[in-house]
């Protein structure tokens, strides 16, 4: 698995934005409710640049119900986009995962995360900049932190990415449900610039790497 982490991350190629192009997609400024039957489900929580990429990788992934992306850390309440993506919040754009551990393993969750992104750039992700485009783990127990240290330790000894690793394993604070037009954007808005160079490209060459992890849709 380490090999294909190695083989997918090198050969990203990302351009454009994620914070281009999108006033004409706002509608509302509400914020989206999960539903009621996600509680069953176990969550985690991972960072790695624009949540319209993570998202969409983490929803092709087997044993994974539902995927929504909003913001992680923050010095205020009430976290919006438009200044979430200027940096002025100190959020973060981040995924929170309802997934089926009976189906998929945090493990692996964590395994696609290291090979769906790059996890050397700081506050960097692909062509967006800034704190709240970082790399991160947020573990809610000491069961996750050890299990994601233990996957980065075993990626930096055998040297897959070829550069430090500094993806942040941290402890889970908040997380906000991100504007309702952000849910699914990928799928929503596939003609989108951003989607069509960065967004796609980079679901493919994640399913490319790890078929065996997709659904059977995908």
């Amino acid at each position: 698995m380490y090999n294909l982490i190695y083989s997918l991350c090198t050969s990203l190629l990302l351009l454009g934005s994620c914070n281009q192009n999108t006033k004409e997609l706002v509608v509302d400024s509400e914020q989206t409710q999960t539903s009621p039957d996600l509680e069953k489900y176990a969550k985690a929580y991972f960072a790695s640049g624009c949540f319209w990429c993570v998202e969409a990788v983490y929803e092709s992934v087997e044993g994974v119900k539902e995927v929504i992306s909003g913001y992680a850390e923050g010095t205020v309440e009430n976290a919006r986009y438009d200044r979430v993506s200027k940096g002025i919040t100190k959020h973060v754009e981040a995924v929170e995962v309802y997934y089926d551990p009976q189906v998929v393993s945090y493990e692996t969750l964590i395994a696609v995360f290291f090979g769906s992104g790059d996890p050397t750039t700081l506050n960097r992700q692909g062509p967006d900049a800034g704190y709240q485009y970082r790399s991160a783990i947020y573990y809610q127990n000491e069961t996750e932190k050890s299990t994601a240290e233990t996957f980065r330790d075993a990626l930096e000894k055998e040297g897959v990415f070829g550069a430090p690793i500094v993806t942040d394993i941290t402890a889970f604070t908040t997380f906000f449900p991100a504007e309702d037009y952000h849910q699914d954007f990928e799928k929503k808005n596939p003609n989108q610039g951003y989607v069509q160079a960065v967004s796609i490209p980079r679901l493919k060459k994640f399913q490319a790497a790890f078929p065996d992890l997709l659904k059977k849709d995908h």
